[in-house]
């Protein structure tokens, strides 16, 4: 029987979120391909919901980058893993640098006709 503690993901707690990861953590396109489909689909999603172009072990490692930066928190329900972004702690920490990395995200996806969706 597994014990509920392996099923705890490892946060950084909200006063040792860095900026310097989470941008780092957003200049990956698959990495902030997930963030965009997070803020403009739900508030939670199951890893299994994103259509990413990578294999699996791949996007477990976008998915871990962008947990251990502070960005997404993620948790089990049932046997689903499910992300939401950590919106208020990086509202409050970084004012703007969400919705701006966001809205640039929309505006370079207009610009450039879709071709985000293919990074």
């Amino acid at each position: 029987m597994t014990s509920n503690a392996a099923r705890v993901l490892a946060h950084p707690a909200r006063e040792e979120i860095r900026v310097e990861s989470v941008l780092h953590a957003l200049s990956d396109p698959i990495r902030l391909r997930i963030v965009r489909q997070l803020a403009h689909d739900a508030d939670e999603l199951a890893c299994s919901r994103f259509d990413l172009p990578v294999s699996a072990s791949t996007s477990t490692h976008h998915f871990r980058v962008l947990r251990e930066s502070g960005v997404i928190q993620q948790f089990y329900r049932g046997t689903a893993k499910l992300s939401g972004l950590r919106t208020q702690d990086l509202d409050d920490l970084f004012p703007g640098l969400l919705a701006s990395v966001l809205g640039a995200a929309d505006l370079q996806e207009k610009r450039l006709g879709g071709a985000l969706q293919q990074a």
